[in-house]
C-alpha cells in the first residue's frame, strides 16, 4: 500500500471568520458535518440528475450521486494515505448549485439571466456555502475552511480566465488573499473532480438501462464493457439481467480506480513531488487516469450523449423542465416579493430571483408552476 500523506491537506489555513477549534473533530470534519446538515444538501434528494425523480424511486438524485460520489473519493485518498474527510466534504457539495432538472435547467437559467450575469453552478456552490446558508449567529454561509473553498473553486482546475462570475460572492475578495486561483487544488480536490466522472459515467448507464433507454447490447459495443461482460459471462448464466448489470458496473468502477491510482502514483513518483507545495505548483492534474482509460472515459461520454442524454424521452423531460423554469422565471419577475422575501444587499433582484428558483427541488418547482399557470 503506497502512502503519501505528506502530500495530503491534513491542516487547516482557517476560516474567513475565525471559529474556536473543536475537541472532537477536525475541521474538514465540521466542513462535512456543515454541508450534511445544510437545507441545500437535504433539496438534492429531490432534484434531478439525469431522469426526473418524479417518473421512477430508484433513478439516481443528486444526493445519491453525491454519496456515491464520497464514496468513490473516500476509497482513493484512504488508500493513498490522503485526507478523506475533505476529499468526502468536496464530493458531497460539488453538486449544491444546482437548479432543478439538471443541466437542462441550468441551460435555461444560465439564458433567463444572460443579462444579468448568467448562471453557472458551480459558482452558485459558492453563492451557497459563503452566503445564502444562513442559520449562524456570527456570519452568513456556513464558514467553510478556505481549504474546502479552495477545492470548491477549483473545481475543474485552477482558474485564469473569466474572474467576473465570482464578482457578486460576498467575501470573495478576502478570499482571493488566502487562495492563488492559477494554482492546482490539493489532492484530495482532484479526486473529488474526477470521481465525479467515475460515479455519473457508470451510474447513469446503470440508469439507462433500468429505464430502457437502451440495452445491456448497446453497451458492448464498447469494447471496455464488452470484455467486462465476457470475463462474467461463465458466472452470470442463469442470472436475472439486473444482477448481470450490477456485476458489469461493479467491475467498471473498480478497474477506473484502480487505474486512477496506479496512475496518480506514478504522476506523483515521475514528477518527484515530495511536498504540498509541489502538488499546487505542478504542471498538470496529478490525479489522473492513463491514456487508455481516458480514451474509455471519451467513449463512455460519447456512448451516454447519443444514446441517453439525446434520447427523445429524455430530451421531452428536459424540455418540460425548462418550460417550467423559463415560465416561473418571468412569473415570478413581475413581483418577486410575492414569492419570497427580497434582500436589501448588493444583489440584484434578478440574481434574487436566480437563487429562489435554483434553489427549488423539481417537486417544488413543478407544483408552484401547476399552481400559478
Amino acid at each position: 500500500m503506497k502512502k503519501y500523506s505528506k502530500l495530503g491537506l491534513f491542516k487547516s489555513k482557517g476560516r474567513l471568520f475565525k471559529e474556536p477549534k473543536n475537541r472532537f473533530r477536525s475541521d474538514f470534519q465540521r466542513d462535512r458535518d456543515r454541508i450534511i446538515h445544510s437545507g441545500s444538501f437535504r433539496r438534492l434528494k429531490h432534484k434531478t440528475q439525469v431522469f426526473v425523480n418524479t417518473i421512477g424511486d430508484h433513478y439516481r438524485t443528486r444526493m445519491t450521486h453525491s454519496i456515491e460520489v464520497a464514496q468513490i473519493a473516500r476509497s482513493i485518498s484512504k488508500y493513498l494515505g490522503l485526507n478523506d474527510d475533505l476529499a468526502e466534504t468536496l464530493s458531497l457539495s460539488h453538486d449544491l448549485g444546482h437548479p432543478p432538472f439538471g443541466h437542462a435547467g441550468e441551460d435555461i437559467l444560465n439564458e433567463c439571466m444572460k443579462n444579468h450575469g448568467g448562471f453557472d453552478h458551480n459558482v452558485q456552490t459558492l453563492r451557497i456555502v459563503m452566503h445564502l446558508e444562513n442559520k449562524y449567529i456570527g456570519f452568513k454561509g456556513l464558514n467553510l475552511t478556505i481549504d474546502t473553498l479552495d477545492g470548491l473553486i477549483k473545481h475543474n482546475g485552477p482558474i485564469i480566465e473569466d474572474l467576473n462570475r465570482f464578482n457578486k460572492i460576498n467575501n470573495f475578495n478576502k478570499l482571493l488573499k488566502k487562495i492563488n486561483l492559477s494554482k492546482h487544488p490539493s489532492l484530495e480536490a482532484q479526486i473529488a473532480s474526477i470521481s465525479d466522472n467515475i460515479a455519473y459515467n457508470n451510474h447513469d448507464i446503470q440508469d439507462g438501462i433500468t429505464a430502457n433507454i437502451f440495452s445491456l447490447n448497446d453497451l458492448r459495443e464498447i469494447n471496455f464493457f464488452n470484455e467486462i461482460y465476457k470475463k462474467n459471462k461463465i458466472h452470470l448464466k442463469g442470472k436475472a439481467s439486473n444482477i448481470v448489470l450490477f456485476q458489469i458496473i461493479r467491475d467498471s468502477i473498480n478497474l477506473m480506480v484502480k487505474d486512477l491510482i496506479n496512475n496518480t502514483i506514478k504522476n506523483i513518483q515521475n514528477n518527484k513531488v515530495k511536498s504540498i507545495k509541489d502538488v499546487y505548483n505542478s504542471r498538470f492534474k496529478l490525479v489522473s487516469f492513463s491514456k487508455h482509460f481516458i480514451n474509455i472515459e471519451n467513449e463512455t461520454k460519447d456512448f451516454l450523449r447519443f444514446k441517453m442524454y439525446n434520447n427523445k424521452k429524455v430530451l421531452f423531460k428536459n424540455n418540460k423542465g425548462k418550460k417550467v423554469l423559463k415560465f416561473l422565471f418571468n412569473k415570478i419577475s413581475k413581483k418577486p416579493s410575492k414569492y419570497f422575501s427580497t434582500r436589501n444587499n448588493k444583489s440584484t433582484i434578478f440574481r434574487q430571483i436566480s437563487d429562489y428558483i435554483s434553489g427549488m427541488t423539481d417537486r417544488f418547482a413543478l407544483n408552484l408552476y401547476n399552481k400559478i399557470k
